[in-house]
């Protein structure tokens, strides 16, 4: 069985792309769980030199959009060595040893002003820290000159039988936040006037697994087919897992960031049609993502 060295595999993504794909491939996990600091270069290059693997999935980033506001321009902070200095270290290393690289980004690299799909033409310009720090590593992986691919990425979803259960301190995406909130009968404050692009991690790990096989290059959009206001997400959450709708409430980003300083894309619509033409794989619309999810948890 071909082994993969992995970063974050303990994450929301790639703790689901080891779900999938473990039947074919042996996964390696380089992340704080097994003792490996990505911000550290000799230990990287200590364990992807040792390792038999030719292939590095690179999915560890500090992900914490609002606390990486908080580091806004500090380099000696957590969101800017982990994404910056740590991606540096893998794609080097990467380049050092001949590995071929799947390096896992993020649309907030986008300022969310175009009223139409961004496509990989379109140039960058994040407006937070996050964004930024993604958008450095982008750049440390193409002036690496690794034999590398970029996959960007969007609002990561995926299905938890266990949360329909008691789950102690879960990390859930944000469709799992939506279904928590209805069950408890909570209400769900929801922007109708922005634009996102939920992706179901399954999807993800498909082109991934495609990425495994066939090694292609560049910079793609892997992300799903549905671009939806945060309000509708909900209303089709509630309706395909039969919650209470009324519990959905309407708010504006405008409001919300009048109470909030950090800055938010308003229009973040992600269009897949270069990754569905090139690799020849059909990424699912968020009605049929959900249609799967149900079926996963068994409802």
């Amino acid at each position: 069985m071909q082994t993969i060295i992995g970063t974050g595999l303990s994450g929301l993504v790639g703790s689901r792309i080891v779900e999938l794909l473990s039947g074919k491939y042996t996964f390696e996990n380089l992340d704080l769980t097994t003792g490996v600091d990505v911000t550290n270069p000799n230990i990287i290059d200590q364990k992807i030199s040792s390792s038999s693997s030719n292939i590095v999935v690179h999915t560890a980033a500090f992900t914490d959009v609002d606390k990486a506001w908080e580091q806004q321009g500090d380099k000696d902070g957590l969101c800017y060595r982990i994404n910056v200095l740590g991606t540096r270290n893998i794609c080097q290393t990467c380049r050092k040893y001949n590995k071929y690289l799947i390096h896992i980004s993020t649309d907030f690299v986008f300022d969310g002003k175009k009223r139409t799909a961004y496509v990989e033409e379109d140039k960058p310009n994040p407006i937070e820290w996050y964004g930024q720090t993604k958008l450095l590593a982008e750049e440390e992986v193409k002036n690496s000159q690794a034999n590398s691919l970029i996959l960007r990425i969007s609002f990561p979803f995926k299905a938890k039988e266990s949360l329909f259960k008691f789950e102690p301190n879960p990390k859930l995406d944000l469709v799992r936040k939506i279904i928590e909130k209805l069950k408890n009968n909570q209400t769900a404050f929801m922007f109708f006037d922005q634009v996102i692009t939920p992706t179901f991690i399954d999807d993800i790990s498909k082109v991934i697994d495609y990425c495994i096989l066939n090694k292609p290059k560049g910079l793609y959009h892997c992300v799903g087919s549905s671009a939806v206001s945060p309000y509708d997400l909900a209303s089709l959450v509630a309706d395909f897992f039969s919650l209470d709708k009324t519990l959905i409430k309407k708010t504006t980003l405008k409001l919300f960031e009048g109470e909030n300083f950090r800055p938010r894309q308003t229009f973040q619509a992600i269009s897949n049609n270069k990754l569905e033409t090139d690799f020849g794989i059909k990424i699912s619309t968020l009605a049929e993502a959900l249609k799967k999810i149900r079926i996963q948890i068994g409802k």
